[in-house]
């Protein structure tokens, strides 16, 4: 269940530094989540770490696999 950055995403950069996967790289438009390196911090914190430093709620935990 990886984390996702919709559209709404300002490009601020706070989330960036707080990913221990370096899995957050900037796409077309804005930042975007590697699903490959996404492991919800597993290992390193007790919740994914950029979500709460995002200052306009734009990321999100995916609880389905498949999306």
């Amino acid at each position: 269940m990886p984390v996702v950055i919709d559209s709404d995403c300002i490009n601020c950069d706070m989330c960036v530094p707080e990913c221990p996967n370096e899995a957050i790289i900037m796409g077309a438009a804005h930042y975007v989540v590697d699903l490959e390196k996404c492991t919800e911090c597993e290992g390193f914190y007790d919740a994914p770490a950029c979500i709460p430093v995002c200052p306009v709620d734009c990321m999100t935990l995916v609880t389905d696999a498949s999306a």
